[in-house]
């Protein structure tokens, strides 16, 4: 099993797709290593190629305060994504961007050893749901793999394009909370 450093290494020198010869930083993740909950997107936009770090432009201020509202922040979680490099023009990752990617966060989620994992939006959803997830008619319902809980919700930026979200979003939210609190007190 690889280190942190050498898993984050490893990426920053990967070259497995081409998504590794046009990114400005590598996108590796942020927060709690040790947290009980992971939360995965589909991969970096512009603001995240320039700062190295998940979720800091719109959508990441968007993350920021739904994490807020069920009364989390990210020293506690950590948020990774499908693919650590930017998609050119933030398209979605190919499925063999998304293939060459996946035994990366693998790995980081054996790190963690998270008991939950909530995916952000569709790409995240079918790369640990199912290929054929659909967000529209499957967010929001618990899945357990290999006794991991696992919920997808629309993506940050999905709810800043489209406000009618918001109001589903915010019942995964709670959803989350109270799961997240039902495994804090089995520890």
């Amino acid at each position: 099993m690889l280190t942190w450093e050498e898993l984050e290494n490893k990426c920053r020198n990967c070259y497995r797709c081409s998504l590794g010869q046009t990114r400005t930083n590598l996108v590796f993740g942020v927060g709690n290593k040790q947290s009980d909950i992971l939360f995965v997107g589909e991969g970096p936009g512009y603001y995240e190629d320039m700062q190295g770090e998940p979720f800091v432009g719109a959508a990441g201020k968007l993350l920021d305060k739904m994490l807020a509202s069920i009364n989390l922040d990210r020293t506690q979680v950590y948020i990774a994504n499908v693919v650590k490099c930017r998609p050119p023009q933030n398209r979605d990752p190919l499925p063999d961007e998304q293939k060459a990617c996946l035994d990366y966060l693998r790995i980081q989620f054996l790190l963690i050893k998270p008991k939950i994992i909530v995916c952000l939006g569709r790409i995240a959803a079918q790369a640990i749901i199912s290929p054929d997830f659909r967000i529209t008619k499957s967010r929001g319902i618990w899945f357990n793999k290999k006794g991991i809980d696992i919920i997808a919700t629309y993506h940050p930026s999905a709810l800043l394009r489209d406000e009618s979200k918001k109001r589903p979003a915010w019942e995964d939210l709670k959803s989350i909370k109270k799961k997240y609190e039902e495994v804090r007190n089995l520890q």
